[in-house]
C-alpha cells in the first residue's frame, strides 16, 4: 500500500545509510507506490546498453537507481543538517516545516 510521502521532487536531501552515506543531492523523481526516490549523483549503477538509433555507440552508461525513502532525510534550510518534516497551517495554507529549526521548506 502506498503511503503519503513527505519527500517531493526538487527537495534537497542527505543519504543516511548505505554505500552513499553522507552524500547530498536533489530529488529528481519520486515513486510513492514503491516508497522510493531518485537522488541526483547518488546510487549510481552501470547499465550495459545495446546500440540503438538514439545511442548508436552503445556501451556502459552510468545512471542513478532508486533508493528507499527511509534512507534519506531532508536537509534543514537553516543548519544544513538532516531533519524530519512537519506541517504547519497558517491562514488556511498548509506548508512543510523542518522539525529541527522550524524553518519553512521551500522547493
Amino acid at each position: 500500500m502506498a503511503t503519503k510521502m513527505k519527500i517531493k521532487s526538487k527537495d534537497k536531501v542527505i543519504v543516511l545509510t548505505g554505500k552513499d552515506k553522507g552524500k547530498t543531492g536533489e530529488v529528481t523523481s519520486v515513486f510513492p507506490k514503491d516508497n522510493r526516490v531518485i537522488v541526483s549523483g547518488v546510487n549510481m549503477v552501470s547499465r550495459h546498453t545495446k546500440p540503438s538509433q538514439a545511442n548508436p555507440q552503445g556501451g556502459i552508461v552510468k545512471r542513478e537507481a532508486p533508493i528507499h525513502a527511509s534512507n534519506v532525510a531532508h536537509i534543514d534550510p537553516k543548519t544544513g543538517k538532516p531533519t524530519r518534516v512537519g506541517f504547519k497551517t497558517v491562514k488556511d495554507v498548509k506548508t512543510r516545516v523542518a522539525r529541527r529549526s522550524g524553518e519553512e521548506i521551500k522547493r
